[in-house]
């Protein structure tokens, strides 16, 4: 059962997003931060983009010594902030960025990783307002709008999360990232036939994230169509894992009572429109 449950951890991009996932449709709520490497519903942003730890390692040392020298470098403290997060010391990437921010209270780019932090380390109330000082009504930018509504979803506040997400995809109509935040926060809300046609979406306007694809098949498993699911899983994962991850998925269901019923002949959509 341990090694269906760990396999079944990147059934999203991490464990937590399915306890989050999970706990959202069966009506609870939950404060868990995932590690996943996008600005993602459920699993707030990290800097671990893509790069081996070792990198990260190897940065945290470079730009650890020259903070260390001169700590009112922006750029040096950002970079340093950045491979804390990547490395998991979140509170002390915390601490290094509230610093920065003191001395720089109105450089954007600067809140803007502050409040990234923030929410990494679970402090959502103070990440919004950080958030939402690193840019302007006028000068609006859609990546921060998609990481206010991924806060706004780790508070269980999804309406307003959809809000958010919408309004950055006026700015960036389609944009992969920002469509699968959005599936993912239907998803949350118990939609699940809208949280499917966003996520194909987001599939659609390629290149495919794996993550994205994942997403999808986790959703495609909630409504109970757990062949579908398995097809769409083995995309990126073994055979053996995506039984798996659809074999604990299973299992999670039949334990709930309030998921959405099988609906073994619902049609899947094409994400179009």
């Amino acid at each position: 059962m341990r090694s269906i449950r760990l396999r079944s951890a990147r059934f999203l991009a991490s464990v937590s997003l399915v306890a989050t996932i999970a706990a959202a449709t069966a009506g609870c709520q939950t404060t868990q931060t995932a590690t996943s490497t996008t600005e993602t519903t459920g699993s707030l942003p990290t800097a671990a983009a893509d790069r081996p730890v070792s990198a990260w390692r190897s940065d945290l040392e470079t730009y650890g010594a020259q903070y260390r020298d001169d700590p009112s470098k922006v750029g040096v403290a950002l970079h340093y902030a950045q491979a804390l997060r990547a490395t998991g010391q979140r509170a002390q990437a915390v601490a290094v960025l509230e610093r920065l921010s003191m001395e720089h209270p109105h450089d954007k780019t600067v809140l803007g990783e502050y409040g990234r932090a923030l929410a990494e380390a679970g402090d959502y109330e103070q990440a919004l307002d950080v958030l939402g000082r690193a840019h302007s009504p006028d000068q609006p930018d859609w990546r921060l709008l998609s990481a206010q509504g991924a806060v706004l979803d780790q508070m269980g506040r999804h309406d307003e999360a959809q809000r958010y997400y919408l309004t950055a995809l006026k700015i960036v109509p389609d944009e992969p990232s920002v469509l699968s935040n959005l599936g993912l926060s239907y998803a949350l809300s118990k939609d699940l036939p809208n949280a499917e046609a966003t996520l194909r979406r987001a599939q659609a306007r390629g290149p495919v994230d794996p993550r994205v694809r994942q997403n999808l098949a986790l959703v495609v498993g909630l409504q109970g169509r757990f062949a579908e699911a398995e097809q769409i899983a083995s995309a990126d994962l073994p055979v053996n894992e995506a039984a798996a991850n659809v074999a604990y998925l299973r299992q999670m269901l039949a334990r709930r009572t309030d998921i959405p019923k099988a609906k073994t002949s619902a049609r899947a959509t094409d994400g179009s429109g």
